[in-house]
């Protein structure tokens, strides 16, 4: 049991006090979206999360905010442009979370996808963000798109195409949401997991939480209540009417990422899988190449979602498909993990890739507000069409959505390069320096603040990667983690990035967090059992 540390206890004391307008059930990028609209609006908010923030889909995704490319063939337009406007705004809020991304689409005799098509869908792609992409595609030829990727095949090469979309650190958008509600009044934790809704005669008035992290269990009142639990949407729905349909098909998407020098890309490329020709991507990850994805049915419970050997071959094989000289193979593989996309359940959809993208959002009979489907994207506007519904439930005036003006912390800054010198020039490694910027934005002052206290909150945490104690000790003190895994998995995710998942690292901190967090002997000990059992969760690969 760990003794919670300053904010966490006052976040417990508020939950257990007092009453509130909103309850938002579920931590990642909808449920933080919806707490800090709401809270920017004046509204009393809490939220629960059963694990850590964006410990599901949300910390699993492509890492990638972009305009919705491949959504062009099934004419989901409004959804490009949708994905567009939120593209730009999320730039203009987060530069350090949100970056300008550089790709190159191939087009290969053959494919399933011509130059043709190709530059007809990036011009609509261009029409649909009015112009206002990153910047505007160009056309290439076969020796425009060697220069740019040399490690691409060249053999029935026929040009292609460049074009831009956006990065992002999915697990960090969605902390720096949650952090954000907080800041402005909300009440937010995790590791918080409902055992029950409460209800009032036919309504409902907000939930039992079990605190797993100190074990203690306690209502929280609520004037509404939203369900923004994604894959466990249906769980939730289901306490409120146990005869409710199913909301949710799950499509699993997986990733692998090899090592950069195996895979050397410079930018991000867009494929079609030679497989089946379905879109994919090689990504750019520091050391790391990220390959994915793949969109399979699953049925499996959403925290028992993983990569099969099937998922990686395919991935493997398509990229070596397009990048020979790679030869990847099953030892390559650094890391692979898979998400559950919970797209709206629909009777339209012949294949998981035709499956809407678009989200839906319903009030049940006792009042529970549910949203679901969507994408990482278009959060922000979700969370506003959401809590305009909170709103009407409620009764009072209508408030704008202040999400696309304000910054996210850390997002009001002047600019990645100039803020990377200054972190240079203090810490003198440009790789740290990066991620420092990269990750906390304007705030990488006061972590590197930790690493000048004490100089051995410096040193790197693996001498391989970017990533430093100062980082680990502010996630303890500022940044709600509880847990290894909140720490080596999302906020400072050498879990991806290392082939023992940080195994060597977490037993290596363990003893210190634990002293900052209370933990007994025993206390480390489990503590290392438990990270060992959630990266086995996530990182396994089923046969």
């Amino acid at each position: 049991m760990s003794a919670p540390g300053p904010l966490r206890a006052t976040l417990l004391d508020r939950l257990r006090r007092e009453p509130f307008d909103l309850l938002v059930i579920g931590g990642g990028i909808t449920g933080a979206g919806v707490a800090r609209d709401a809270a920017l609006r004046g509204l009393r908010v809490a939220l629960v999360e059963q694990g850590d923030f964006a410990s599901g889909t949300s910390s699993r995704s492509s890492r990638l905010v972009h305009g919705g490319v491949r959504y062009l063939e099934q004419g989901w337009f409004h959804l490009v442009f949708e994905a567009s406007r939120e593209r730009r705004t999320l730039l203009r809020i987060a530069p350090h979370l949100v970056r300008p991304l550089p790709f190159t689409w191939p087009v290969y005799r053959g494919d399933r996808v011509p130059r043709w098509k190709l530059r007809a869908g990036l011009t609509l792609y261009d029409l649909l963000a009015l112009f206002r992409n990153v910047g505007r595609h160009r056309a290439l030829d076969a020796a425009e798109v060697h220069a740019r990727e040399e490690c691409l095949r060249e053999t029935a090469l026929l040009g292609g195409a460049a074009y831009w979309d956006a990065a992002t650190d999915d697990a960090r958008l969605t902390l720096a949401n949650a952090l954000d509600a907080v800041a402005h009044g909300a009440a937010v934790l995790n590791h918080l997991a409902v055992r029950a809704l409460t209800f009032d005669s036919a309504t409902c008035t907000g939930a039992e939480v079990v605190d797993r992290a100190g074990g203690s269990a306690f209502p929280v009142q609520a004037r509404v209540v939203v369900n923004a639990t994604g894959p466990w949407t249906d769980v939730i729905r289901r306490q409120e009417d146990p005869d409710a349909p199913t909301a949710l098909r799950g499509t699993k998407g997986v990733h692998v990422a090899v090592p950069r020098a195996r895979l050397p890309i410079r930018g991000a490329v867009t494929l079609t899988a030679p497989q089946d020709g379905r879109v994919m991507f090689l990504l750019p990850a520091g050391a790391l190449s990220i390959i994915g994805t793949t969109d399979t049915r699953s049925e499996a419970a959403p925290d028992q979602v993983r990569a099969s050997e099937a998922d990686v071959r395919y991935l493997l094989e398509a990229a070596n498909a397009f990048v020979p000289t790679a030869a990847l193979q099953r030892d390559d593989v650094v890391s692979a993990w898979a998400g559950l996309r919970p797209l709206v359940a629909t009777s339209r959809e012949r294949t998981p890739s035709s499956s809407s993208r678009e989200h839906a959002i319903t009030r049940g009979a006792r009042g529970v507000i549910t949203v679901t489907g969507g994408k990482l994207t278009t959060y922000r506007a979700m969370a506003a069409e959401v809590v305009d519904q909170v709103e009407r439930a409620l009764g009072v005036a209508h408030r704008p959505a202040r999400t696309a003006e304000l910054p996210l912390p850390g997002g009001a800054f002047d600019g990645i390069a100039a803020s990377v010198l200054a972190a240079r020039a203090a810490c003198r490694d440009a790789d740290i320096a990066t991620r420092l910027v990269t990750a906390y934005g304007a705030d990488w002052p006061s972590v590197w603040a930790l690493a000048e206290a004490d100089p051995s909150l410096a040193a790197r945490l693996d001498p391989a990667l970017p990533f430093i104690g100062a980082e680990v000790m502010h996630a303890v003190a500022r940044e709600l983690a509880v847990t290894l895994g909140d720490l080596l998995i999302r906020r400072v995710p050498v879990a991806f990035a290392a082939r023992d998942h940080g195994a060597a690292i977490a037993a290596r901190l363990a003893p210190t967090i634990g002293a900052r967090l209370g933990w007994t002997d025993a206390g480390v000990q489990s503590a290392l059992a438990a990270y060992a059992q959630e990266c086995a969760a996530i990182f396994s690969i089923d046969p």
